[in-house]
């Protein structure tokens, strides 16, 4: 192999375990509102093959990349409305706009499903009638939208495939590791699966603006330019930190009401 026992190998291959750990959370976020559609007792074979089916996937791509990456920069079409809407669309350019704009459709419907309940208890039923192939089918095509952009970031560090491809083996045992701990952790506490939702919205917000990016569209002369990774996380934090103290702010004041109602009771 190249350079098994070269430092520089095995500190990228530091960095891209690193990396694919946190980029991997919005990945898990969809991956428990996925498998949450099928019966519970099909939930985790769901989860764990698809990722396990997507892990290997994404040693194929890897290959795929590695021998085609100057064809990803390159036009595949143009579009020429002059004033109204233009671009010039590479592969990985329409592969961010498809995939986000799913993204954003998958997480919105999944809002509107939380306000459409009546009762908390029915968000423990599953969703619908899905089935586990289906299910596992989409896991996998968005775990593929998901890699393709950290794969592109990976060959930018480094070309030592194997380097790559133990990245991509230890992050997916990874995520099989915590994909049952994110589901469980997720329906017993709703606050983080509402936040979890527009994290995910914010997720396809980012794909949608780097493809725009990516494909100097310009829409009405305004040029679209991509999200900054740091603001991305720092809209994250923000949202976290306000559900937070909202959250407490709320049961402080349900504690405090409670205590009236029970100090009130006796003159009764």
């Amino acid at each position: 192999m190249d350079g098994l026992l070269a430092l520089d190998n095995w500190f990228t291959l530091m960095m891209l375990i690193m990396l694919r750990v946190v980029l991997g959370f919005d990945n898990l976020l969809y991956i428990s509102i996925e498998s949450s559609r099928v019966a519970p007792a099909k939930q985790q074979l769901v989860r764990r093959a698809g990722i396990a089916l997507a892990t290997l996937l994404r040693l194929v791509l890897m290959f795929l990349v590695l021998g085609l990456i100057a064809r990803f920069a390159q036009p595949m079409f143009s579009i020429n409305w002059n004033g109204v809407f233009e671009g010039s669309f590479t592969f990985h350019a329409v592969v961010s706009i498809l995939g986000g704009g799913f993204i954003m459709w998958t997480a919105t419907k999944e809002i509107m499903h939380l306000l459409a309940v009546d009762h908390i208890e029915k968000l423990n039923e599953p969703r619908g009638k899905k089935s586990v192939g289906s299910a596992i089918g989409l896991i996998v095509f968005m775990n593929l939208i998901f890699s393709f952009d950290s794969l592109l970031s990976a060959i930018a560090l480094t070309h030592v495939v194997w380097v790559i491809a133990a990245a991509i083996i230890i992050s997916g045992a990874m995520m099989i590791a915590l994909a049952d701990q994110v589901s469980v952790f997720l329906k017993k506490n709703r606050m983080f699966e509402v936040i979890g939702l527009f994290i995910l919205f914010i997720v396809g917000i980012l794909l949608v603006s780097k493809g725009g990016h990516l494909a100097h569209m310009e829409l009405f002369n305004y040029k679209v330019e991509a999200m900054s990774k740091a603001s991305f996380y720092f809209v994250i934090f923000v949202m976290v930190v306000v559900s937070t103290v909202q959250t407490r702010y709320r049961n402080k004041l349900e504690a405090l009401r409670a205590a009236e109602h029970g100090e009130a009771a006796p003159a009764h």
